[in-house]
């Protein structure tokens, strides 16, 4: 199994980056993961802002050159892991730049004409890693679920990714917010996962 695991955090001392570490030390560890891709968003200096003018068409983006090597690495991926902090209560503006010009019609999915489109991405599986400083049901409580149906709903399986699994931690910034315990917890996963 191919994996691709997207950072996103600017700081490499922070606890995203202990998770992302985790994840690949599991994914080391585990016989069914042939190799292993790692895309550091701000490492990269991935350029976020959409630009739609005479010479740049939303309907192109699906071809745009300077674009080919991450599509490329999606393409290349069974699995795709997104380790990211929750900012108001969604991803970060860098990831959901990405996404908005990652996930491109032609690409990602094709418009049949109907209600839904056809996702182009079918057969891979999305891991969704995040932190937060509120407690871990604070998305659900009070934000309706906002974060998970974003992601599992309005982009994932929309492009056809129907396996999307979730870890989401809250009170990450407390003392007592059981880092080591999370942190094995998704070592372990990674580890095992198939």
């Amino acid at each position: 199994m191919n994996t691709l695991v997207i950072y996103t955090h600017p700081n490499h001392e922070s606890l995203s980056y202990a998770f992302l570490q985790e994840v690949l030390r599991g994914s080391r560890d585990n016989e069914a993961v042939k190799e292993i891709k790692v895309l550091d968003l701000y490492k990269e200096g991935f350029d976020p802002v959409l630009v739609f003018n005479k010479e740049k068409r939303r309907r192109d983006m699906h071809s745009d050159p300077g674009l080919a090597k991450y599509r490329d690495q999606l393409t290349w991926a069974d699995r795709i892991v997104l380790v990211y902090p929750i900012w108001w209560g969604r991803p970060p503006a860098m990831l959901m730049g990405y996404i908005d010009q990652m996930f491109a019609s032609g690409f990602a999915y094709k418009d049949k004409g109907g209600l839904l489109p056809e996702g182009l991405l079918k057969g891979k599986s999305v891991i969704c890693i995040s932190v937060m400083k509120g407690p871990a049901h604070y998305p659900l409580l009070w934000l309706g679920n906002a974060h998970k149906i974003l992601m599992r709903k309005a982009l994932f399986n929309y492009v056809g990714i129907r396996k999307v699994k979730f870890f989401e931690f809250g009170s990450m910034e407390s003392p007592r917010g059981k880092h080591a315990r999370k942190l094995d917890r998704v070592y372990r996963y990674f580890k095992t996962a198939r």
